[in-house]
């Protein structure tokens, strides 16, 4: 029987889940240097995969814990866009089941666009239910920008065809009836707030993307509404749009 090529090799260690796998240790034994560098890039890779999957049930923990519990419906609760100048706050209330198991899902905040991107597609078709909730600009200058987050949160919830018997709260407890379990940094620490965290991310990018052609100067598409240089030099060359936060300085100063 021919010798197998380092190609072959290399295509071979991407089925191996296992290094225990008596193929591997016949490997192991291969004098050239390619099938060698192979398989300590292999290792690297099951590696960060098993650290990755760690990771992913730690953050699966409050949710494991809940439905244990007897919690059929657990729903983790984020929003994006509290310190803009620009735009409205989005909240996001998502429920997941046990089967869940994309390990990408975490803070928005540390995905790029791209990843964001993607997981925002299999979140949306995965997840047991996603409702979204918006507070728009003048909302936040009426009840401050606190109180919008919770108001818009609150009607995330209520939005939920499945009703949940337990929430998970990124930061913000809500004023209603309902079990909360209120988590700082919430999106590094609970899957189903982490999804919801990116969801909400996807669609206020997009909603910002869109208000960039609605009101351009201000260069909304690629600072979503913070207080960016270029922000600002669009304020003082075109004034305050109705999207703007009246009560978020430096706003008032171009009224």
């Amino acid at each position: 029987m021919s010798k197998q090529s380092i190609a072959e090799i290399k295509a071979a260690l991407q089925t191996i889940t296992d290094l225990a796998d008596p193929q591997v240790a016949v490997w192991r034994e291969d004098p050239r240097k390619g099938v060698q560098a192979a398989l300590v890039q292999r290792e690297k890779q099951l590696a960060k995969l098993a650290a990755a999957q760690a990771a992913f049930e730690r953050r699966f923990l409050y949710e494991r814990q809940l439905w244990q519990a007897g919690h059929q419906f657990v729903a983790g609760i984020d929003e994006v866009g509290r310190g803009p100048l620009a735009g409205p706050v989005v909240t996001c209330a998502v429920i997941l089941n046990a089967d869940f198991d994309l390990l990408g899902v975490t803070d928005s905040k540390q995905l790029t666009k791209k990843e964001r991107e993607e997981l925002y597609l299999h979140i949306v078709d995965e997840a047991v239910e996603v409702n979204l909730a918006v507070n728009p600009a003048q909302r936040i200058d009426e009840i401050n920008i606190y109180r919008a987050t919770q108001e818009a949160m609150v009607q995330a919830v209520a939005g939920l065809q499945h009703q949940p018997s337990h929430l998970i709260v990124d930061a913000v407890p809500l004023p209603i009836k309902l079990p909360q379990t209120t988590l700082i940094k919430g999106d590094q620490k609970s899957i189903s707030v982490a999804a919801a965290s990116i969801v909400a991310k996807e669609y206020r990018d997009h909603l910002m993307m869109q208000y960039a052609k609605l009101y351009p100067g201000y260069d909304f598409d690629q600072n979503m509404g913070y207080g960016t240089q270029a922000h600002l030099a669009g304020l003082r060359a075109h004034g305050v749009t109705p999207i703007h936060r009246r009560t978020f300085n430096p706003v008032p100063k171009f009224l």
